[in-house]
């Protein structure tokens, strides 16, 4: 007789933090659920994240709501998971350099407050005071509470073990090829290993995202966007929040494929200091840029002097699944039934993770959905959408 794991309700591909946290509210609505991944747990854009739950980033419209909702989830998560994944509500700070730069980002903080964000002007006289180690000479900033962030790979590993015994991974398994009906719907996946069958499937591949969606027959053109994390020795908590400068949002919004570096610096519970954030079109090269980590040393010692004589250890190379109109792609694909999205969220696709997950279970259990998903219908690229 089947059982739930040879022949589950759904078929999740990804086992990085969106593609657990589409098996946990699944698994929550009484769907049983087998994960695959054709690496570890949190082995690909996971894996290279560092951990962002931003409102701070976000134009009002359907991705900031889909953050405050998914802000909220956060928190929620955060008094069921173990305190290992280190979520910490810890706010961010955005500063600016100049007047003009100062003026630009009140009226951007003001446009987000009309949308639910808590924006909180800072004068330059009191940077200090939140961030005692910032340089001197900035003209001002914003702060944002509800900013906060998680350790990426451990917050996907306690979601898939939260879901319990509905939820079952399999990994090193690469899918090859999606079962279709005679009606074109969705039946399963291929593997080198053999079939699996179930009546869903969730494209939760992260920057393979597109690769899979050709495998389904239908067109989602996500592209890659490299970046790269500077990672410091341990220090004590030198830098209490989220802290970068105001042309990071600029940077995120970009079409550029050229190098970009905007920095942001945080401290982490474990004590080294991260260093982001660089973003090129550079398709899957995982080269090390000497250039890119020239920039963001030198930007983060003008933001905080007092790492001029710290000792990166490391460093780590991710890609963000970049969609054109940079919005994810989530919901169910009405050119292959059976076939839902979840994927495309370029580097906010830790933060949006709990709302895309909720959102993916309640398409699946016909529940009522949070927000209106219109705009981040898949099948928006195709004739007359968008590039």
């Amino acid at each position: 007789m089947p059982t739930r794991y040879s022949s589950p309700d759904l078929l999740v591909i990804g086992a990085g933090v969106v593609g657990a946290a589409c098996a946990y509210y699944a698994a929550r609505c009484g769907l049983s659920v087998t994960v695959l991944d054709r690496g570890p747990v949190a082995g690909g854009t996971t894996g290279g994240g560092e951990g962002n739950l931003l409102v701070s980033d976000k134009e009002p419209g359907p991705e900031l709501e889909l953050a405050l909702y998914s802000a909220r989830l956060w928190r929620e998560l955060a008094e069921v998971l173990p305190a290992r994944i280190e979520y910490e509500p810890k706010g961010g700070l955005v500063v600016a350099s100049g007047e003009e730069g100062l003026a630009a980002l009140r009226d951007f903080a003001a446009r987000q407050a009309t949308a639910g964000v808590t924006a909180e002007a800072v004068p330059a006289e009191r940077l200090r005071d939140l961030e005692p180690h910032l340089a001197p000479g900035l003209a001002g900033g914003v702060h944002y509470p509800q900013d906060a962030q998680v350790q990426p790979a451990l917050a996907a590993a306690q979601l898939l073990r939260a879901g319990g015994d509905r939820v079952r991974l399999r990994l090193g398994e690469e899918v090859t090829g999606l079962l279709t009906g005679a009606r074109g719907e969705v039946r399963g996946v291929r593997t080198p290993s053999g079939d699996l069958h179930a009546p869903y499937v969730v494209n939760a591949a992260g920057t393979w995202g597109g690769e899979l969606a050709r495998l389904a027959g239908v067109r989602l053109p996500v592209r890659p966007r490299r970046g790269f994390v500077l990672v410091t020795e341990p220090l004590p908590r030198v830098v209490r929040r989220k802290v970068y400068a105001a042309d990071y949002v600029a940077d995120v919004a970009s079409d550029s494929a050229a190098l970009q570096t905007s920095v942001v610096v945080e401290g982490t519970p474990a004590g080294p200091v991260l260093i982001g954030a660089s973003r090129e079109r550079v398709g899957f090269d995982r080269s090390l840029s000497v250039e890119a980590l020239g920039r963001l040393a030198a930007q983060a010692v003008r933001l905080f002097p007092v790492l001029a004589t710290v000792r990166a250890l490391r460093t780590y190379a991710g890609f963000r699944p970049y969609l054109p109109d940079h919005l994810p792609a989530i919901g169910p694909d009405p050119r292959r039934p059976g076939l839902l999205h979840a994927c495309g969220h370029e580097g906010a696709g830790i933060g949006l993770a709990p709302a895309t997950g909720r959102i993916i279970a309640e398409c699946l259990t016909g529940g009522e959905l949070p927000l209106d998903i219109t705009a981040f219908r898949p099948e928006r690229f195709d004739a007359g959408g968008p590039p």
